[in-house]
């Protein structure tokens, strides 16, 4: 078992303890998450991959928050939001500005990116580094006013 793994079903039975029902519902949302995966995979999966499900579940709830403020639904944003607090939790600590900015200056300076056509380049060397730490679409649109796009 990952490590991450392990922490998120410590919590489970932490939260379970302490009689914390919304957090249990969300960790249990986690896990289902990342036993689906493993079974469409038929693989267990590293702490790596457990952070992408994570930043993807992260994505979903960001997403499902615009639309619920947009229909005037406070409490379902509300819950979503809470949500996300706790799956960051198991997040690692997010890249600031200024680190992304260096990381995107050094991947363009690697791949040697010049124009917006070399774009897929410098995303497939930062993604695996900035997963989980950052949100990928706003580094795209960083690396696309950089390289004139």
């Amino acid at each position: 078992m990952s490590e991450l793994k392990g922490r998120i079903t410590d919590s489970i039975k932490d939260a379970m303890r302490a009689g914390d029902k919304p957090r249990v519902a969300t960790l249990r949302l986690i896990t289902a998450a990342i036993k689906q995966r493993e079974v469409d995979e038929r693989k267990e999966l590293g702490d790596d991959e457990i952070v992408a499900v994570l930043a993807k579940m992260v994505k979903q709830r960001r997403e499902s928050i615009e639309q619920y403020d947009n229909a005037g639904r406070q409490d379902l944003a509300d819950k979503e939001r809470a949500e996300i607090e706790i799956i960051n939790d198991f997040l690692p600590q997010p890249l600031s500005p200024e680190e992304i900015d260096a990381a995107i200056d050094r991947a363009i300076s690697e791949t040697g990116a010049e124009s917006i056509k070399d774009m897929g380049k410098v995303m497939s060397l930062l993604r695996p580094q900035m997963q989980g730490r950052a949100d990928l679409s706003a580094v795209s649109a960083r690396i696309k006013a950089r390289l004139g796009g």
